[in-house]
């Protein structure tokens, strides 16, 4: 009964120590996922929930830091999904069925972590007003007033008399020119 006593006091410092060494690194990594901070707390929070729970099923102890890192990552994810704006959710009436995105911030890379982030958001943003122009008037007034003007897509086929599927079909083609655009200037990028 003694040595039992011992591995769970064993197993409590050793949670409490991992928890301690990890915090830090773990709340700056959840950080760039998310906006808030608030909400980076709550992630790191059912992380160390989730690590608490699943302690005896983690393999050992190497794998413990890539395991909390791979949880979080999921976790933020998750949290990005919850948090998409309430217009995104009309998406759901799209009749493609397909997993394309369809919304701006799927297709930008995240450079928060760059050194020359400000250079490469006005590199981004101007290939974005490039390709914009070259887009068909009708796909570019969805696109703009959706993405933009945080208009939905049922305020738009009220004033316009389209339907809501027509509406969506058309921000879809705008999002998959963009992201065969940006895909270019990403390759650009890379290659130079």
């Amino acid at each position: 009964m003694e040595a039992y006593s011992i591995s769970v006091k064993q197993k409590d410092e050793h949670i409490e120590r991992t928890v301690k060494e990890n915090s830090g690194k773990l709340l700056s990594f959840i950080r760039r996922f998310v906006k808030r901070d608030e909400e980076a707390q709550d992630i790191l929070q059912d992380v160390f929930y989730q690590f608490v729970v699943g302690y005896d099923q983690i393999k050992s102890i190497d794998q413990i830091t890539s395991w909390l890192f791979r949880v979080a990552r999921n976790k933020a994810t998750d949290n990005h999904r919850k948090m998409k704006p309430d217009s995104f959710s009309e998406l759901a009436f799209s009749a493609s069925g397909d997993e394309e995105p369809l919304m701006l911030e799927d297709i930008l890379p995240d450079t928060s972590d760059l050194p020359d982030r400000e250079l490469l958001k006005d590199v981004i943003w101007q290939k974005l007003e490039e390709l914009l122009a070259l887009m068909p008037p009708k796909q570019r007034e969805v696109f703009v007033q959706h993405e933009f003007e945080q208009k939905s897509f049922k305020e738009m086929a009220a004033v316009t008399g389209e339907t809501v599927n027509t509406l969506i079909s058309r921000k879809r083609y705008a999002i998959l020119m963009l992201r065969e655009g940006l895909t270019e200037l990403y390759d650009e990028l890379i290659n130079e």
